[in-house]
């Protein structure tokens, strides 16, 4: 896959899901998206408002459930008081390889203390994730030195285990990996960095998805540059390879390859979800619009 000429693809996008108010730092976001052997599409994603802390906005965690993957219909909302926690981070849904249950992972800070990936118990139908399941299935600095905290977990079946990308916090945001057998108790692939900031991501290097390329997959990544815009938000899009799911390399070291083509001080373009569909590979991601608020779109791009 050549990544310039995707871009031509991105100019077109339906709306999934707009914030809850149209008014500065309200967003819907963070798309986590597993499809039913029947092709029905479950979606998880973030909801934020613009009034608490940063970190702490993420006020939901809600669930969607749609027959043709573009007109979806809520099912369930775990607000962030039901587990409790203080704000909600990105949420990762994914199918159990062997029973097709749902599983569904949380982040956020666990009983006041740092950012950690929690779990609830797996289910058959997402409106009944039961948020008195919650606990934590990793935290604490189980991989790179220096990673104090963990967030924005993406979970996957590849290669006969379950992968997780996730962003391990310390002095820098940088892409960490762990396995595991059954998506419940993970161990650090080496050193547990999977790929490391550097160029236009020198400030964040963070894990979008995985996606599976008949020979090796694809990492769509996400980062910035320390000289932007409020680089902590301001997050654009990469992409890497590997053949192994240990080495990576760089397919946009140098400029990224997406960012909200919207006007406005922001050109987010983060937390994407990529999978097949047919004969093409759908994009759901957060996108940046004019007035500081985010969206989830759609981007469907033909497979060649």
């Amino acid at each position: 896959m050549n990544p310039k000429a995707l871009l031509s693809h991105f100019d077109h996008y339906d709306v999934i899901l707009e914030p809850d108010e149209n008014s500065p730092e309200w967003w819907a976001g963070a798309p986590s998206v597993a499809r039913a052997d029947d092709g029905v599409f479950h979606l998880a994603c973030r909801m934020r408002e613009g009034n608490s802390p940063r970190g702490r906005r993420g006020y939901e965690v809600r669930l969607l459930r749609s027959a043709d993957g573009i007109h979806f219909e809520r099912v369930h909302s775990i607000p962030r008081e039901a587990i409790p926690i203080p704000g909600f981070e990105r949420p990762a849904l994914v199918r159990d390889h062997a029973t097709g249950q749902l599983k569904l992972y949380l982040c956020g800070p666990w009983q006041e203390g740092p950012w950690c990936i929690m779990k609830l118990d797996d289910v058959d139908d997402p409106a009944d994730f039961d948020p008195a399941t919650c606990r934590p299935v990793l935290t604490g600095a189980a991989g790179p030195p220096g990673t104090n905290a963990y967030k924005d977990e993406f979970v996957t079946w590849a290669a006969g285990q379950y992968h997780m990308f996730v962003i391990g916090c310390g002095r820098m945001e940088r892409t960490c990996h762990f396995t595991s057998p059954d998506g419940e108790t993970w161990a650090a692939v080496g050193n547990g960095l999977a790929f490391d900031v550097a160029g236009w991501h020198n400030f964040y290097t963070r894990p979008a998805c995985l996606v599976p390329m008949g020979a090796g997959w694809l990492l769509v990544y996400e980062g910035s540059h320390s000289t932007w815009h409020d680089p902590p938000y301001n997050i654009a899009t990469g992409l890497a390879y590997t053949l192994d799911l240990v080495n990576f390399t760089d397919l946009t070291p140098t400029a990224p390859l997406l960012r909200s083509t919207t006007p406005g001080p922001y050109h987010t373009w983060r937390y994407s979800h990529w999978l097949p569909v047919g004969d093409e590979l759908w994009a759901y991601a957060e996108v940046a619009r004019p007035n500081n608020t985010n969206e989830i779109r759609l981007f469907r791009l033909p497979v060649q």
